[in-house]
């Protein structure tokens, strides 16, 4: 097999890779919502440090996930040249659709390092 060959069957399954990974990105935000909403709740409710550390973590673990899910579905809108060639892929950037998915992807980014920042609870250290 030749190098071109090689490149682009390695092109295609990473593409495939990335098909599943952008598939699950609605159940993944449904899920990021559903934990925001009971991490919310746990802290109006004024569950304990140990509680609120659990779900912040979950949070972050979702949100992660939701992150580079959104990633996947931006590189198959960009299709498999833009694994192969960097021209093609910043062409493909420019287009709309695959404008709105990064946009999609850098939102749950930020969500996520404001969240790692600010909203996963500190548990106290047991005194020995």
């Amino acid at each position: 097999m030749g190098v071109a060959k090689e490149t682009r069957a390695r092109a295609e399954e990473r593409l495939a890779h990335d098909r599943e990974a952008a598939d699950r990105l609605p159940g993944l935000l449904a899920e990021v919502a559903a934990a925001e909403d009971a991490l919310d709740a746990a802290r109006d409710g004024g569950a304990p440090a140990e509680e609120l550390h659990e779900l912040g973590v979950a949070l972050d673990t979702l949100l992660t996930e939701a992150m580079r899910s959104a990633y996947a579905h931006e590189r198959v809108l960009v299709g498999p040249k833009g694994y192969m060639d960097r021209i093609q892929r910043r062409k493909r950037l420019a287009h709309p659709r695959v404008k709105q998915a990064t946009g999609v992807a850098e939102r749950l980014l930020t969500a996520r390092e404001t969240h790692r920042l600010h909203g996963i609870q500190g548990v106290p250290r047991p005194v020995a």
